[in-house]
């Protein structure tokens, strides 16, 4: 039994053992009482400094605990104040000066400065922090000759403390999307004095993320964390935007089980759930006033290739795979019909661009290429293991794949599934031959899905390395002098992606999620974003809905 499983059933045991102790009060009948918001989170969080997680569970704690110079407005997606009460954009679009609020704390009491920032930036981009979301950075002057070390010097990097609380960013061309990667985890900032109390300034996961020692600027502070059970947050007396934050705290839960997730919502455990269960879809859909919330969502779902790793080393065999999977029948049967088959990493008609379709669903064409690269009527197949991270979900996909390799081409194909952070240890060490990904928009352009796969980028982990390709994608596109020019190089860009095929689309995303009724003002949204400031509890709800029952 892992610790997870263990933590799970802890968890559940507790929340039984609580509502028996409290005469049958649930969490959300109590949470409502006292502004607790229970969400379920998905896995355990892999940390929880803003410069070292990459994934969404991470996300959606670190925000709420932390804030960059922009925040975003969860029913618009619009770049609103955050650590910076205004800004001022130079004509040619390359210079934004920043203002930041003299109001805006840390939560030990200290005022934010400036120089908070640019000793975080440089953090966030020396090599030796291993910041996978580093590039996120690049579009600033600078930043990335300094996280390959082609200069040493950060003076070179275009951001500069004028003063307190004046901040000077150069940018290496204008950026339509600067705004939006500023309210992204990875430019935050970290408190200077309490990183390095607790080991240097590059370390990674020392002590300073634990509750007694953390020290961060968001609307809620660090309360408990107890691995594999829940993350507790509360509200921050020193947040400068206090009075619009409505909860005393959050409970994020630890649910990759997402069958006992969706149990724990149904006895009131939950007042969220970060995934449905494929086969509850149709129930929740026939439920009159269903808490099913199904909404688009900028986000694709695919396979990684490994392309230094023998058979999908060989583009044919990837290109054979990838042709044989009928995405409309896995959508239509395993889906349950709530997705889109994708044939390319970027979304259709984000921001109005649209990708390259390069293949389609061509079983033939797949045992062809598959012969020509040796392996006639799967004749000679060595093998090859799928992993993903655990979850029911992604399980079912895999069997439906594994199904459809054995019937169109006569391959044998594993699959296995790994705890959240061994997971993305395999992905980041290349310790694997295909793997299941997804990549959710941090900001709403397609740059943020293509230049993922800048050769030596951090979350470039499938050996995909095209020189013509990175000049395309970090020279030409934010040169370019029209959004019809810039969105020409994408669509090159993507094709000459798509060509090699380190990657395997499968679907375009739809968030689902189920809602408690009480919970307010946390709207669906393209991105899926959770701003926990403005979430509240209806208290008043428990008493209407037992009029009505």
């Amino acid at each position: 039994m892992t610790n997870f499983i263990r933590g799970l059933i802890a968890t559940l045991l507790s929340a039984t053992l609580l509502t028996a102790c409290t005469g049958g009060e649930s969490n959300v009948s109590k949470g409502n009482r006292e502004g607790i918001l229970h969400y379920g989170n998905g896995s355990e969080p892999q940390g929880l400094d803003p410069q070292v997680v990459t994934g969404v569970p991470e996300n959606h704690i670190v925000s709420s605990l932390f804030e960059g110079l922009t925040t975003k407005n969860p029913w618009n997606l619009e770049p609103e104040p955050g650590v910076a009460m205004s800004w001022d954009i130079s004509e040619d679009g390359k210079v934004y000066t920043f203002h930041l609020n003299p109001e805006a704390k840390w939560s030990n009491g200290e005022v934010i400065t400036a120089s908070d920032f640019v000793w975080s930036w440089n953090r966030a981009l020396h090599p030796k922090m291993g910041n996978q979301y580093s590039y996120m950075l690049f579009p600033v002057e600078g930043a990335e000759a300094y996280a390959k070390r082609e200069t040493e010097d950060f003076n070179d990097v275009g951001v500069k403390a004028i003063d307190d609380h004046t901040l000077e960013v150069t940018l290496i061309a204008s950026t339509p999307y600067f705004l939006q990667l500023l309210d992204h985890y990875s430019t935050y900032p970290v408190h200077p004095e309490t990183i390095l109390k607790h080991g240097e300034m590059y370390d990674r996961y020392t002590k300073w993320t634990r509750p007694e020692n953390m020290v961060g600027n968001g609307a809620f502070v660090l309360d408990e964390w107890l691995l594999n059970r829940r993350v507790s947050v509360k509200k921050s007396e020193t947040y400068w935007d206090r009075d619009t934050v409505k909860l005393n705290g959050v409970i994020f839960y630890p649910t990759e089980n997402i069958v006992s997730e969706e149990r724990m919502f149904r006895v009131d455990q939950l007042h969220y759930t970060q995934e449905v269960p494929l086969d509850k879809l149709p129930v929740y859909k026939a439920k009159e006033n269903s808490p099913l919330r199904l909404s688009p969502y900028l986000g694709s779902y695919f396979y990684l290739f490994n392309t230094e790793q023998a058979p999908v080393d060989d583009v044919r065999v990837r290109k054979a795979l990838a042709m044989s999977i009928d995405r409309d029948k896995l959508i239509r049967t395993v889906l349950h019909g709530i997705y889109t088959p994708s044939y390319s990493i970027t979304p259709p008609g984000t921001m109005g661009y649209n990708p390259p379709k390069l293949f389609d669903y061509d079983p033939e064409q797949a045992r062809q290429l598959l012969a020509e690269a040796g392996y006639p009527n799967g004749e000679g197949w060595p093998g090859v293991e799928v992993i993903y991270n655990t979850s029911e979900n992604h399980r079912k996909i895999a069997v439906a794949l594994q199904q459809m390799w054995k019937d169109e081409l006569n391959i044998n194909i594993t699959i296995s599934n790994q705890e959240w952070k061994v997971y993305l240890d395999s992905i980041d060490t290349m310790n694997y031959a295909i793997a299941r990904r997804g990549w959710i928009g941090d900001y709403v352009d397609a740059n943020n899905f293509l230049d993922m796969y800048l050769t030596g980028g951090g979350n470039n982990n499938t050996g995909f390395a095209e020189p013509a390709y990175d000049e395309m994608i970090a020279r030409l596109a934010p040169r370019a002098k029209t959004q019809e020019e810039r969105y020409k190089i994408f669509y090159e860009a993507e094709t000459m992606l798509m060509e090699q095929m380190p990657i395997l689309p499968i679907y375009t995303y739809s968030s689902k999620h189920l809602l408690h009724p009480s919970v307010r003002d946390m709207p669906a949204n393209l991105m899926d974003h959770l701003n926990l400031k403005y979430v509240w509890l209806d208290e008043n709800w428990n008493a209407a809905n037992e009029e009505t029952e």
